[in-house]
């Protein structure tokens, strides 16, 4: 039985959410609602507002309006991040309008070229959202499209300049071939343009079905390898995962054609902050996890630090022994939620 079809605490949460902004402090995202969404996803509904009280303090109001974005200006507002009540409202008459389908198919190619914008969090949002709408559709869950595709278009960075190197068969031999970026300081938006050359994996995919495939293959490799890099940057690093998983969840909402364009600005994505946070010696044992998947899940949420759960998340989609490592290594690495 899915867990969103069982109470209605997911839709609470959300509309608890809608008053808050994406961001907090100018630049920090809000990482609740993709959190209660994995919560009611893995059975842990119980858990969301329990959770959410401690997540209070994190929560800022909702952002003031500037001007209405429109189908005549909507271009100007692109990647304007003073914006972000614009564009959610934009989206929230959009999905009012149209099946939310469809306007996801409009706009996610649209967006997609600035996926890396927000630290990849945006189309992390997006993700989770579409999960939530395919369990089943209301206002709520609609709600949080709006908001995550608002964010989204409102935090929208484009990649560009970066040179082809070449690649190795897998991605997990790709992605230890990406080479680090030359100085690694400051935040997200100053390592990202700093990311000159990465790996072309996966470049000359085109089949929807193969681009899948690969996908899938990237979020495991990737999360496997949190296990043994995470303590190069134990937050940012599970973006190298969580992101191509957003991408990989969403696809099965989305039409084909869009897949392989999908693969290949998720593995930018994923290449991309392996670059920008990358660790020169990788841990050489990985211990066993000895737990289930649930007792992982139980674990992260004791933990209660957002992207422990959101990398758990992940972790149980791969759903092997080594992904649930990972989410084990990030419980030990991360610093716990804790009430103030």
């Amino acid at each position: 039985m899915d867990a969103h079809d069982t109470t209605g605490t997911l839709e609470e949460a959300f509309e608890r959410l809608h008053a808050s902004g994406p961001e907090r402090l100018g630049r920090l995202t809000n990482h609740a609602p993709m959190v209660v969404e994995a919560l009611a996803a893995h059975g842990q509904a119980g858990a969301v507002h329990r959770w959410l009280d401690l997540y209070r303090p994190k929560l800022e109001d909702f952002p003031t309006p500037v001007a209405p974005v429109t189908d005549a200006n909507w271009r100007e507002a692109l990647g304007d991040p003073r914006r972000a009540a614009d564009w959610i409202g934009y989206f929230g008459n959009a999905l009012a309008e149209e099946p939310w389908r469809d306007v996801l198919a409009t706009w996610w190619p649209r967006l997609l070229p600035g996926l890396y914008g927000g630290s990849t969090h945006p189309v992390i949002r997006v993700g989770h959202a579409v999960r939530a709408l395919e369990a089943g559709e209301n206002a709520p869950r609609l709600a949080e499209l709006a908001h995550g595709l608002g964010y989204w278009a409102a935090r929208h960075r484009p990649v560009s300049g970066v040179a082809a190197l070449p690649a190795a068969p897998s991605a997990a031999r790709s992605l230890d071939a990406v080479p680090p970026i030359a100085d690694p300081r400051g935040g997200f938006p100053d390592r990202l343009a700093a990311v000159r050359r990465l790996p072309l994996w996966a470049g000359d995919v085109t089949d929807p079905d193969t681009a899948r495939a690969r996908l899938a293959e990237l979020v495991r490799a990737a999360t496997h390898r949190y296990a043994t890099h995470g303590h190069g940057e134990e937050t940012m690093l599970v973006h190298a995962a969580t992101a191509p998983n957003a991408v990989l969840r969403t696809l099965g909402s989305l039409p084909r054609e869009l897949w392989a364009p999908s693969l290949h600005a998720a593995w930018t994505a994923s290449a991309a902050v392996t670059a920008m946070y990358a660790h020169a010696e990788p841990l050489t044992h990985v211990p066993a996890p000895g737990r289930t998947a649930e007792e992982v899940l139980e674990q992260a949420l004791a933990h209660g630090d957002e992207h422990v759960i959101k990398l758990t998340d992940t972790a149980l989609d791969v759903g092997d022994e080594r992904a649930l490592a990972a989410a084990l290594r990030a419980i030990e690495l991360s610093e716990p939620l804790v009430p103030n």
